[in-house]
Order: C-alpha cells, then sequence, then structure tokens
C-alpha cells in the first residue's frame, strides 16, 4: 500500500482515511476468510529519494525512509487492533521495543494464528523500494498474489501517465515482460523481477476507491493483473 494514501505533506496520517481501510481489510480478512501480509509504504512522511534528490546520502536518505515505513505500520497496527484484528508488525531493521525482527518462518505462524501481519522497514537495505520488499515478503511467505493499493486516481496500469496525457490507455492484463520490455510504470524493475521468477501475480487497482480492495479479493476485473 502506498504510503502517500495515508495523507498528504500537511498531514502525515489521515486518521479518516486510516480508519476506513483498516475496516476494509478486517472485513474481507473475516469475511473472505484469507489470510493478509501488508506492506506499507512511507511516501507520505519521507521517501528516499527526496532526500537524495537534494544533495542528502542516498543511504542515508533511504534508512529515513526506512524508519517512515515503521511509522505507518503503527498507526496501521493500532487502526486494526482497535477493530478486534490481531495483528504483528514485522521490521527488517531491528528495534525490540515496538516490533518483532522478521523471520519469515514466525511470520508464516502469525498468519495462520488469524494474525494481520504488518511489514515494515522493507529490506532493511538503502537502494531498494518498498516494492521490493512486498515482492520479496510475498514470495517468502508463498503468497497467492501481489495487490498493489495506489491512490491520486491512478486505478491500474496505463500506456503513459493519465495524469499529464489524457489518450492514455488502461491495460487490463499484461506479461512481466511487457512491463520489464516497455517499462511500464507498475513496480520497480528489481520487485517485478522476483515477482517473475517466481509466478507471483500482480494487482494494481485504487485502494482510494470505497469497496474496491473486497472487489480485488473476490475476483471482479478491477484494475490491471500483471502475470
Amino acid at each position: 500500500m502506498s504510503g502517500e494514501a495515508l495523507g498528504a505533506k500537511e498531514e502525515s496520517l489521515d486518521a479518516v482515511v486510516l480508519e476506513r481501510l483498516a475496516a476494509e481489510i478486517v472485513e474481507v480478512r473475516r469475511e473472505c476468510k484469507i489470510d493478509i501480509a501488508l506492506v506499507v509504504g512511507g511516501g507520505n512522511i519521507w521517501r528516499g529519494m527526496t532526500g537524495a534528490s537534494g544533495g542528502m546520502d542516498r543511504a542515508q536518505s533511504d534508512y529515513m525512509g526506512m524508519l517512515g515505513t515503521v511509522i505507518n505500520a503503527l498507526a496501521f497496527q493500532d487502526a486494526l487492533e482497535r477493530l478486534g484484528q490481531p495483528t504483528r508488525v514485522m521490521t527488517a531493521i531491528g528495534m525490540a521495543q515496538v516490533a518483532e525482527p522478521y523471520i519469515r518462518r514466525r511470520a508464516v505462524r502469525h498468519l495462520e494464528k488469524g494474525r494481520v501481519v504488518i511489514f515494515a522497514a522493507g529490506t532493511g537495505n538503502p537502494f531498494f523500494t518498498t516494492d521490493t520488499a512486498a515482492a520479496l515478503r510475498a514470495v517468502e511467505i508463498e503468497a497467492d498474489v501481489v495487490l498493489k493499493g495506489t491512490h491520486s486516481g491512478i486505478d491500474g496500469v496505463y500506456t503513459a501517465d493519465p495524469r499529464t496525457i489524457p489518450d492514455a490507455t488502461l491495460l487490463e492484463d499484461v506479461t512481466f515482460l511487457d512491463v520489464l520490455s516497455n517499462e511500464l510504470a507498475v513496480m520497480d524493475s528489481a520487485a517485478i523481477a522476483v515477482c517473475k521468477d517466481n509466478n507471483t501475480p500482480i494487482v494494481v487497482f485504487d485502494v482510494m476507491t470505497p469497496g474496491n480492495f473486497r472487489a480485488v479479493v473476490e475476483g471482479a476485473s478491477i484494475g490491471t493483473l500483471v502475470r
């Protein structure tokens, strides 16, 4: 899930948006009887590339971005647990006072016990995006699919940016090779390569439209399927 979906620069965390998304996750998990692991970006707080473009050391800036994802993960944990949904936050950077360290077997066990697992701090390494972290974690826990929730009215993968090119076409079904060869804006190339090598499909959809998350889980043709 895009971190920028959770708030604007003036308000890093929008409580109304956070609570609505948490309510959808809880409803879908319970009624559709599926296991859910969540990866949240940190763009509403800090983006590594933002600092790097301003002259900051890229690695340092990326670590700051990872800490931003932990803040979002803890906020999601609070919102979910206030709705009665047990959760665990697992981080790729050790911070035992606030979250568990990421251990694959433990993450799978949490899912088996009905908990929503929230993966934070990316991969724990600079120069890798949250997209790559989501792809890696999905493969590690043997997830059936990666659901990439977008915002700002982008409801899938287009031939060009629909915000600047009005006649851009929505692509409903594309291959991993198409994404890589045509440099389509889905996820970064490292994340796409991980999913391609492990046959893990990706669905890109607008998470800000109420009901979209449930519709995607139930198999509705929404957004773009990458496989």
